[in-house]
């Protein structure tokens, strides 16, 4: 019982600890934005994919409110994800052995009245994985996790870099 008890103990501090000194989960609803950017309406070609509901995940967990044209403040244009692979390296039979995996979009915000008010941006996520070319079904299950986890990446970066110019514009 009292090993338990030591072991609880232990990770209350440890998780007090980290608290104390500012830790945070990166896109877990620490990108203050002012409250005038929180009514936000989205435009984007493809409101269905994937791409488009990474966005609305990442943005309603930081407390952005999606609502119609006509009642948002600012309307974030999403261009559509690009995503693209390159080898980097080959093994001694001539064969991929390390790919780059690199997704990119652009996007820009506009104000109610429909004027610009943060340019085109882009964001991109890049990684890189190993690749066996014994195991064909198992590199492209592999390439698939790494492109959900690259689009969840993009919408963060998207909201962290809004967060910053809101912050930055008052």
């Amino acid at each position: 019982m009292s090993r338990h008890l030591a072991r609880f103990t232990f990770i209350l501090g440890v998780a007090c600890l980290l608290t104390a000194c500012g830790f945070q989960l990166r896109g877990t609803g620490g990108e203050a934005l002012p409250d005038s950017w929180k009514k936000m309406y989205l435009v984007t070609n493809d409101p269905n994919g994937e791409f488009t509901r990474a966005v609305r995940t990442v943005f309603t967990t930081n407390d952005i409110q999606w609502t119609s044209r006509a009642e948002a403040n600012y309307l974030l244009v999403l261009g559509p994800e690009k995503f693209s692979q390159a080898n980097l390296s080959l093994n001694k039979e001539a064969r991929v052995s390390q790919l780059e995996l690199s997704m990119r979009s652009t996007f820009s915000v506009l104000d109610a009245s429909g004027k610009e008010v943060m340019p085109d941006t882009t964001a991109s996520v890049v990684r890189q994985m190993e690749n066996d070319p014994r195991n064909a079904m198992g590199k492209g299950e592999e390439i698939r996790v790494h492109k959900s986890e690259m689009l969840s990446e993009l919408a963060q970066q998207i909201i962290r870099r809004i967060g910053f110019f809101a912050t930055s514009e008052h």
